[in-house]
């Protein structure tokens, strides 16, 4: 059997007795990184067989790990912090063993999403998971797009050395007012959750460096406080009109992405945009 083992995000209290036990009797562990692992292991008292499974390997080790699974062996995934399957290679292993007829169990362990998100303060009934937004490219300006027409809480992964463009992203797309909520060190001794705005946040962060992974949840355009409902400025809007024209997008396409960003129709903005080029 696999079995799919939460661990600690930061605070190593966090494991589960049940973890611990399911880790303790397990032929072979998964993880991304065995050093890491290994302390863990370390810690708890354990002293398990490794073996690394992650995103730049899961080609070829996969099919390795069923075959071990297919022979009978208890096997362990773990990620380097929380739970496996989230934001990391996890639910492709998940696939192979539906496909092979293995079964899974999870062991339930922290998540930095859900800890983020009831600390921040905004809506949690319900809420969209984007986690690591592309890194650059089409592919990230596309999920910043993306982000324009959900109307749940956002909970977005940013490292410390993208956070900065992250929320000029944000900002660029209509977010700068939007209630916000910026977590760090999340359940270790410096935990810290900044509830902001994105454009009171790029101010925060230019003078005080950002550090550690981030936990971003974000309210949608459409709540209120936030930047939709039409209370998008004219200059505001002006400046992104220019911004998507520098970027090549079409007066159609234009109008399309900035009628839920200023409840204006498409047929108004299109005229509006034509006026200006």
């Amino acid at each position: 059997m696999l079995y799919l083992v939460g661990t600690p995000i930061g605070n190593m209290k966090d494991i589960s007795a049940r973890a611990v036990e399911v880790l303790g009797q397990a032929d072979l562990i998964a993880c991304e990184d065995t050093r890491r692992t290994g302390l863990l292991l370390k810690e708890l008292g354990i002293s398990g067989k490794l073996i690394s499974y992650h995103e730049h390997n899961k080609a070829s080790r996969g099919p390795v790990i069923i075959e071990r699974l297919k022979e009978g062996l208890n096997v362990c995934l773990v990620s380097d912090a929380g739970m496996p399957s989230i934001s990391d290679p996890g639910e492709d292993l998940v696939k192979l063993c539906i496909e092979a007829g293995i079964e899974v169990s999870a062991v339930p362990g922290p998540v930095a999403a859900i800890t983020a998100l009831v600390l921040s303060g905004l809506d949690t009934r319900y809420y969209h998971f984007e986690g690591f937004l592309p890194s650059e490219g089409k592919g990230r300006r596309a999920r910043i797009e993306a982000l324009r027409g959900i109307r749940e809480t956002m909970v977005i992964y940013e490292a410390p050395h993208r956070l900065m463009k992250l929320i000029s992203e944000l900002k660029d797309a209509g977010f700068g007012e939007c209630p916000a909520a910026f977590c760090r060190e999340l359940t270790k001794k410096y935990e810290e959750v900044l509830r902001m705005t994105p454009a009171e946040a790029e101010r925060y962060f230019t003078e005080t460096p950002p550090k550690g992974e981030f936990v971003i949840c974000l309210s949608p355009l459409s709540q209120e406080g936030g930047s939709g409902d039409g209370l998008i400025s004219d200059e505001e809007l002006d400046e992104l009109i220019r911004k998507h024209l520098e970027e090549g997008r079409s007066t159609k396409e234009i109008a399309s992405l900035l009628a839920p960003l200023t409840g204006r129709s498409k047929k108004e903005l299109y005229s509006y945009i034509a006026k200006l080029h």
